[in-house]
């Protein structure tokens, strides 16, 4: 019988995949799915991040413990009538380092489903240990913007000195939190500063992918920490899709008007202008699913889609 990893505390929730991690100082960037990530944003530049810094997991939280397999069902692969597998969900947290020698960690898998304090507590004790310097978390939601612009980037933090550091708008508003969110409060009861980075994705597109948004929360870690990951791929697929969206606009008087409008009022925001926010939430109206509709129909039809 094979000896259990030398690892750090002897939390049962947590089951070790290898022997006690030798990490400096890194940062651990969360994304859980579950919770709003529009347009798979969040996600996909979370993936980056573990691919780009040749990740590994090394630690697996107890399904047992924080999966409703009811809502979660295992993958079971029949292959002529035999049951060869169950692909289970699972939370991972994996390790790398960036090309630039930065340690990460990548917390990825669905929120738990239930003890979420129990959970946001293991994974607080396993940043002390491992010596996390910074959490980051990422999230993307729909938004009246036009996709002819930058996404911008929201933040949130516990702590308003983290804030004073980043250029990231800020917003006031009572929503639903996602486990990212407890983990904040964890971080920061921790004395480990913590940022929620959220993109926001042009509501008419947010049912696609949208690789922009996502390159944006790479380069909001890149200013929020110094960790830069390139994310050469996502990055070649924003003119593409922008070229593909400007098509169907192009044959769409209206969608050309609705465009203009959000392009103003997205300068308008930028330049600080109180009532662009209100008028921009008055722009997710019919217009917006009508032309994310025929988008989406436009974009099935192209070859290279």
């Amino acid at each position: 019988m094979s000896e259990q990893p030398s690892v750090p505390g002897a939390n049962t929730d947590i089951e070790w995949l290898t022997a006690e991690p030798m990490l400096h100082e890194p940062i651990l960037i969360v994304m859980m799915t579950g919770w709003i990530d529009a347009a798979g944003a969040a996600a996909a530049a979370a993936q980056v991040v573990a691919d780009d810094c040749e990740t590994t997991p090394i630690a697996r939280f107890d399904d047992d413990t924080f999966i409703d397999y009811r809502a979660r069902r295992p993958t079971m692969e029949l292959r002529d009538g035999v049951n060869t597998n169950l692909r289970w969900n699972h939370i991972e947290l994996l390790a790398g380092r960036s090309p630039e020698g930065r340690d990460v960690l990548v917390l990825m898998g669905p929120e738990p489903d239930m003890n979420w304090r129990r959970f946001s507590k293991a994974v607080g004790d396993i940043a002390v240990e491992l010596g996390v310097t910074h959490m980051i978390g990422f999230g993307a939601y729909p938004f009246a913007a036009p996709h002819t612009r930058t996404p911008r980037l929201s933040c949130s933090s516990p702590s308003v000195d983290v804030l004073a550091n980043v250029p990231f708008a800020r917003s006031s508003v009572d929503v639903p939190a996602g486990m990212a969110a407890a983990l904040e409060h964890t971080m920061h009861d921790r004395k480990i500063p913590a940022l929620g980075i959220w993109a926001q994705v042009p509501h008419y597109v947010s049912s696609m992918t949208y690789p922009a948004s996502s390159v944006a929360l790479l380069d909001g870690l890149a200013e929020a920490t110094g960790v830069r990951i390139a994310g050469a791929s996502l990055r070649n697929e924003i003119d593409i899709q922008r070229e593909r969206i400007d098509q169907m606009v192009a044959d769409n008087v209206d969608h050309q008007l609705m465009v203009t409008q959000l392009e103003s009022l997205h300068d308008a925001a930028v330049e600080d202008d109180a009532d662009a926010a209100d008028a921009a939430a008055e722009m997710r109206l019919k217009s917006g699913e009508e032309i994310a509709a025929e988008i989406q129909e436009f974009l099935r039809d192209q070859p290279d889609a």
